[in-house]
């Protein structure tokens, strides 16, 4: 494996550690917006991975939720989540995983999301296929939505785009679908669509640090991953569909009406 994959892994791990000695017992738990938390434990685990990154590559910009606020456009880009899912985390239940991704020149080169609770790692190189703990993935090879379960997140937003998703839910159940999970993680929601449970995963609003890393999976896993629009996603606060690929347009039918309601 190359120096940037063991320097992910081993930064996502170290941070994982330090994420499960606060589980069940967080310390300082605060408010960025509604809805919105963030533990001692995201900060610290994000400094972490700084640490990790920084100390085999001390060039190298990165771009975090909490502290870390590396330039978009700088040629090698770490964009990372230290805490994803932390509402779970904050509530005590075991679902949440750090998610590490590089870029370089604005194109995804890897993917790592370390679930410190299972011990699962979820990795993916760029042409180099995608894999859960050594097991290769691969997106599931249903054909229609009345054949498939779908996941979704809600953004924090409690007005018109939270309307919108469970406008989508229900347009999906019309759909005969097998049924919606909601768990919290985005970057293990992505995970579960490139390791075939989910036959798509849609959400209106997430960060780079939330799909960095799980779009490489998805794609990596032999999916596609769009904006609701059917556009490539932007580095940047964005709407977010990840599919099989044969289920991407029959989910763009579905999400596109909701578009621009928010």
């Amino acid at each position: 494996m190359s120096i940037e994959w063991t320097t992910a892994v081993r930064a996502a791990k170290d941070a994982g550690e330090l994420i499960m000695r606060y589980f069940r017992c967080t310390g300082t738990v605060r408010e960025k917006g509604v809805a919105d938390l963030v533990t001692e434990a995201d900060v610290r685990a994000e400094r972490v991975i700084a640490q990790r990154i920084h100390e085999i590559f001390p060039d190298h910009a990165i771009l975090g939720e909490e502290e870390q606020a590396g330039d978009t456009n700088a040629e090698y880009l770490w964009v990372v989540d230290p805490l994803d899912g932390t509402t779970n985390f904050a509530h005590g239940i075991p679902h949440f995983a750090v998610s590490i991704a590089l870029l370089h020149q604005g194109r995804p080169q890897l993917g790592i999301v370390w679930n410190p609770v299972r011990e699962d790692l979820f990795s993916a190189r760029l042409g180099g296929g995608a894999y859960h703990n050594g097991r290769p993935l691969r997106v599931s090879t249903e054909a229609t939505l009345d054949k498939t379960l779908i996941g979704t997140g809600f953004y924090y937003d409690r007005g018109a785009m939270m309307e919108a998703t469970l406008g989508a839910i229900g347009d999906c159940f019309r759909q005969n679908i097998h049924g919606i999970r909601r768990f919290g993680t985005a970057s293990l929601d992505l995970a579960q669509v490139a390791d075939g449970m989910f036959g798509a995963y849609f959400e209106f609003q997430l960060s780079p640090w939330d799909f960095a890393a799980g779009q490489m999976l998805v794609t990596e896993a032999g999916g596609r991953v769009t904006d609701c629009s059917g556009d490539a996603l932007p580095l940047r606060k964005t709407t977010i569909l990840a599919s099989n690929g044969l289920l991407h347009d029959q989910m763009l039918a579905i999400l596109k009406p909701r578009m621009g309601t928010w």
